[in-house]
């Protein structure tokens, strides 16, 4: 394939192979987001290219530790758990991720305010030459 090509990794994202090449963690980190919808997921590939390395580490970041908390609730809860507990475990778990969710939609509004006015600073310049 060639870099311009795109991988169909299974869940209805395209990825295009110099993303997947040089963000190959955080692509693998986004597509396993349990906190994310295929759009927020293909949204997040599509921008990787034009992030800045703060954003990057931002986003890594926030992943970690979504997976880190993910895994501390699994080993928290493997114990077998009563129809109350669990039902209980599954409303903790929907506000979680609800929480994330919102915490992901207001890193892409700040994303696309940021990118819109670098691009009417950038449009600026330009009509200045």
């Amino acid at each position: 394939m060639t870099d311009n090509s795109t991988a169909n990794t299974g869940s209805d994202l395209s990825i295009s192979d110099e993303t997947r090449a040089s963000f190959p963690e955080l692509v693998d980190m986004i597509v396993d987001s349990e906190s994310m919808n295929n759009e927020e997921r293909q949204y997040w590939v599509n921008i990787l290219p034009i992030m800045t390395p703060e954003q990057i580490q931002s986003l890594l970041d926030i992943l970690n530790n979504e997976k880190a908390q993910l895994d501390a609730i699994d080993k928290k809860y493997a114990k077998p758990l009563s129809a109350e507990e669990e039902q209980e475990q599954i409303l903790k778990t929907e506000a979680q991720i609800q929480e994330k969710r919102e915490e992901r939609t207001e890193q892409e509004e700040a994303f696309e305010i940021e990118d819109e006015e670098a691009s009417d600073d950038l449009l600026e310049k330009i009509s200045d030459l």
